[in-house]
């Protein structure tokens, strides 16, 4: 057993199970080992290695936090590319990355910081990468640029919080631009979540009730809308950020701001970001007057 400082990659293929239910249980095998195999080139072409499978996740270790940045932004354009290419447009993966000291042994890592790393991708959402300020503090400027402070987490056996950050992995100065000017998403001020819907406002705070919202008139906002299900999701606080819960028949589609991919939720959850917009039942593109939007202010703004 040896303690090294390394970084670990968590990698995990979003929905799967709805992947094996449409295709056909071959089909889907075939289309994520095929997956996995081009993401395990990535990683050891950024100086990286396989530590084991777990279910229809990966985990690799990597000299550092750098290397594990790169191949993760990697591993998410390979993603679309092969969603693109293979008509599978609901191929996605969650990653998330985290440096520090961890026990080596037989091949495998362990340690809190492998533990963290295991619940940032747990956080991410489908087509996102995680990770965290103490990590973005160590990258170089360039990798740096393209990561934005999300929300602190609090961390079994460590004092204070853990700030969660977001890496953009597609190369567009605006957005980066964008990113620094966004800081304030770490914030010291209490926040809140509006949604607004045809002009009727509801407003979500980090320590109140949630949100339901439905076809039904018991809901705390109601959607009029066919596609949606008498009671479709739910919005609320933990800890420190804002979660969708999809509970419908036709799922919840989540579109951020930014240029991010449009997901589907099906009676999944998802982090909200600081602004985008909700389908209920259909692509929020194509909703119409039906779509929500969302956004997470500083309770003065």
């Amino acid at each position: 057993m040896e303690t090294a400082q390394r970084a670990v990659l968590f990698v995990d293929i979003a929905g799967s199970t709805r992947i094996y239910e449409s295709l056909g249980d071959s089909q889907a095998l075939g289309l994520i080992g095929n997956l996995f195999g081009q993401l395990d080139k990535s990683a050891a072409e950024h100086g990286g290695v396989v530590v084991k499978k777990m279910g229809d996740g990966m985990v690799y270790l990597f000299p550092g936090a750098a290397e594990a940045c790169d191949a993760a932004c990697d591993m998410q354009l390979i993603t679309q590319r092969a969603a693109a290419s293979g008509g599978t447009a609901r191929l996605a993966i969650r990653a998330g990355f985290n440096g520090g000291a961890m026990l080596l042994s037989d091949g495998d890592v362990f340690g809190d910081t492998v533990n963290l790393c295991a619940r940032l991708v747990g956080l991410a959402n489908p087509g996102q990468v995680l990770t965290t300020q103490l990590n973005v503090d160590v990258l170089p400027p360039e990798l740096q640029a393209r990561c934005r402070q999300l929300f602190p987490i609090r961390v079994r056996g460590r004092e204070g919080e853990v700030v969660v950050c977001d890496v953009q992995y597609r190369s567009d100065p605006d957005l980066t631009k964008t990113n620094f000017e966004r800081a304030a998403l770490v914030r010291k001020r209490e926040t809140v979540l509006k949604i607004t819907y045809q002009g009727e406002a509801r407003v979500v705070r980090s320590t109140g009730h949630g949100l339901r919202i439905g076809r039904d008139k018991t809901n705390d906002l109601v959607v009029d809308s066919p596609y949606a299900s008498r009671l479709h999701v739910r919005v609320f606080a933990r800890e420190g950020h804002f979660v969708l819960q999809d509970l419908s028949s036709n799922g919840t589609y989540l579109l951020p701001d930014g240029g991010a991919p449009e997901i589907l939720l099906r009676r999944e959850e998802a982090v909200l970001g600081e602004r985008g917009w909700i389908g209920l039942g259909n692509t929020a593109t194509q909703h119409g007057d039906h779509a929500l939007r969302f956004r997470v202010d500083a309770e003065d703004a």
